[in-house]
């Protein structure tokens, strides 16, 4: 048996945008857990405002070039990379000039939420999975941080399910104090809709799909969950915790959150 393999798929990572507790967590995270045995991979969406002269990113002609149908319409992937040289660390990037080449991340320049949200959410998460198969890396684990990888242990256990690289992976979801305010389109069930899930996979987030209700979607398919922040939606924190069947971590604080979080990956692998 080899090292385990974790993929961790997130929104952000410094020093590629601001510190906050998720770019911090998804900067830090994935060097202790390589540091303590296990081989990773890591991702996030190749935001405008990331400089790619100073940060080094090129793309990878070999992991580019694909389509993805999102709403019926063709969005053309592309795949960068970059390494922090310090934690000896590749960063994948998922790149697409309709999603992804504006200045901001979520927001526009009046803090209004982009419309579009939705579909940048459902092409980021797609854009990671069909990376990784082309990269024929099998991870044994996934973590997913943050609201805009929601979709990622719904497509995992659904879409991907008989694909060799995911049909046994395990998910962890890990929730943040990172509510978004506007209500998604009334069409996002329809849209996030692929082969493989249910009209009833995604009944949460059919009459209204808001942070709550795709928070509820993410925890459903995953087989562990992580308070993120110290606070977190109440509703969100309640329903987390309603299934003795998937572990819940309570938000853990700087000095100790390696540590347990890899004795956690450990008690769902053993599961």
């Amino acid at each position: 048996m080899g090292a385990k393999k974790v993929l961790f798929i997130t929104t952000e990572i410094s020093p590629y945008l601001t510190e906050t507790e998720m770019s911090v967590i998804a900067r830090q995270l994935p060097q202790g857990i390589h540091e303590r045995g296990k081989e990773i991979r890591t991702f996030m969406p190749k935001f405008g405002l990331i400089n790619e002269r100073r940060n080094q990113l090129h793309e990878v002609i070999r992991l580019s070039g694909m389509n993805l149908i999102v709403d019926d319409t063709d969005h053309p992937l592309i795949i960068k990379v970059a390494s922090i040289q310090a934690a000896r660390m590749q960063i994948y990037f998922i790149d697409n000039e309709d999603f992804f080449q504006r200045k901001y991340i979520l927001h526009d320049a009046d803090g209004d939420e982009f419309p579009d949200n939705d579909e940048r959410s459902i092409f980021y998460v797609r854009g990671v999975m069909e990376t990784v198969k082309k990269l024929r890396w099998a991870p044994d684990l996934i973590h997913c941080h943050g609201w805009m990888t929601a979709l990622a242990p719904l497509y995992i256990k659904k879409h991907y399910k008989s694909d060799p690289c995911f049909k046994h992976s395990k998910i962890v979801y890990s929730v943040y104090n990172d509510d978004f305010k506007q209500v998604f389109n009334e069409n996002f069930a329809r849209k996030a809709k692929i082969e493989g899930v249910t009209h009833n996979d995604l009944k949460p987030v059919e009459k209204k799909a808001d942070f709550e209700s795709l928070s509820r979607l993410a925890i459903d398919f995953s087989d562990g969950v992580i308070q993120g922040s110290p606070y977190i939606h109440p509703e969100v924190k309640k329903y987390a915790n309603k299934d003795e069947n998937v572990p819940f971590l309570e938000y853990q604080s700087e000095e100790t959150y390696i540590n347990t979080f890899n004795e956690f990956y450990d008690q769902i692998l053993s599961k």
